[in-house]
């Protein structure tokens, strides 16, 4: 399918690439209740507050911010399990919010996820094979035997004895565990998949071993990915382009290399001048950006451009205006005034 992508954040340079994911404007709000008998709405959490970015088919984009941020929440609604409160997710061009019933359930088994905590996501009382077979059954997909064939064959893709299919989550370790979720996430043969920190709780040399594997089953089965993390150094050997949102924002948005090594907006310094250098002499000689107040609520957050009340260069117009989502250089996104 080629999709026309003049005018779409880090948008493809030819008409001829594939969008498997375009979001425009994506506004998440979730409403703050209060009373026993009567409950009214007394606020609204602007957890994702019009954010627009596309995701190419076969490519990775890394997600990353500081906690509370929206990288989850705008993961979740592109697989319409928060319902956006405005804005538009395309799914092949298809508009995701005009999928009902069967054709949102065809849709949803080409997009799924893989969980942060590996402990949680797993349902403690259902057997491995229970758990990466339960998509299978959910969407009717062949008899009890073929089921069983699958699940052997999705724990040998992510590294694991189909012996122990038998066993229960808590007989596994992190990494196991983790492995198993991956395995569930392909069980139904995904065209997309969001990961929603895969790699946070565990330890750094298991974390190495889980990148390598989404690395690989990316290029045995041309999946899409959105990963999110806060892990820089993580994002960058795995992404192609990388976006950076706070407190509900997009503040940037371009190539891995060209926002690593030539970062425009000033959230984006701070982030990356927070990343140790495995040089001394390099890590003496370089600048760091302290970040001064805490990151403000998303219940009220500020006037003008988010981030004014912690930028080093900050001047009025970023008090009173919302900057500008602007493409400065090819592919290369940023909303800021001082840029």
């Amino acid at each position: 399918m080629a999709t026309e992508t003049a005018g779409v954040p880090g948008g493809a340079t030819k008409a001829t690439d594939e969008l498997l994911i375009d979001v425009r404007d994506l506004q998440v709000h979730f409403p703050v209740m209060a009373g026993f008998i009567i409950s009214r709405k007394i606020a609204e959490n602007k957890a994702v507050d019009g954010i627009t970015f596309n995701v190419k088919r076969g490519e990775t984009v890394g997600l990353v911010g500081e906690s509370g941020c929206g990288k989850s929440t705008t993961g979740r609604a592109i697989l319409q399990l928060y319902k956006p409160t405005g804005g538009s997710i395309r799914f092949e061009g298809k508009d995701m919010a005009d999928l009902h019933g069967e054709e949102l359930r065809h849709t949803r088994r080409r997009m799924q996820m893989i969980f942060q905590d590996p402990y949680a996501s797993l349902n403690p009382r259902m057997s491995i094979r229970d758990i990466v077979g339960e998509p299978l059954l959910i969407h009717k997909l062949g008899n009890a035997a073929e089921r069983r064939e699958r699940v052997a064959e999705l724990m040998r893709i992510v590294g694991l004895n189909p012996y122990y299919a038998t066993r229960f989550p808590h007989e596994f370790s992190g990494g196991q565990r983790q492995r198993i979720g991956i395995a569930r996430s392909l069980a139904v043969s995904p065209d997309f998949i969001v990961c929603d920190e895969p790699v946070s709780a565990l330890d750094v040399s298991i974390q190495a071993q889980i990148i390598n594997l989404l690395e690989e089953l990316q290029e045995q089965f041309g999946l899409t990915y959105l990963f999110i993390a806060h892990d820089l150094a993580v994002v960058r050997h795995i992404s192609d382009r990388v976006a950076v949102m706070y407190l509900g924002k997009m503040m940037e948005l371009s190539d891995r290399n060209e926002i690593y090594d030539n970062p425009l907006h000033p959230y984006t310094k701070a982030l990356l001048s927070a990343v140790p250098i495995p040089d001394p002499a390099l890590e003496r000689k370089r600048e760091r950006i302290i970040l001064t107040g805490d990151v403000p609520s998303s219940l009220r957050p500020p006037r003008g451009c988010v981030f004014h009340t912690r930028c080093p260069i900050a001047i009025d117009e970023c008090r009173e205006a919302i900057p500008e989502w602007r493409e400065v250089q090819p592919g290369h996104w940023v909303a800021c005034h001082r840029v």
